[in-house]
């Protein structure tokens, strides 16, 4: 069964791209952990899909927390001015809304 929270972690997945490459040229470790916070939402919501009860819950609750890392990240660079401002604002909170959800069910 495919969610539109995988749907939607895709499309930030995609949407980041240009980004990492500008977090690249300010700093390495900072566009790594970017790209490894926002794969593990695509690939965490992908697993929970397959997984039930407490486990499915499990790999959800990964999910949002790597989603608020990425909102973390995407805030930092704004403040940092490397970034004007945190792309996919709306997608990002609405890929939140749907993971909150998925998590308290």
């Amino acid at each position: 069964m495919r969610l539109i929270a995988f749907d939607l972690a895709l499309d930030l997945v995609t949407a980041l791209t240009p980004t990492l490459a500008t977090f690249r040229r300010y700093n390495a470790r900072h566009a790594k952990q970017l790209d490894d916070a926002s794969t593990s939402i695509a690939l965490n919501v992908a697993e929970a899909t397959g997984r039930f009860g407490r486990d499915r819950k499990h790999h959800v609750r990964i999910a949002l927390g790597s989603l608020r890392e990425v909102n973390a990240a995407l805030l930092v660079a704004v403040a940092k001015g490397w970034i004007a401002e945190a792309p996919m604002a709306a997608e990002r909170d609405r890929l939140g809304g749907l993971l909150y959800g998925l998590q308290r069910e």
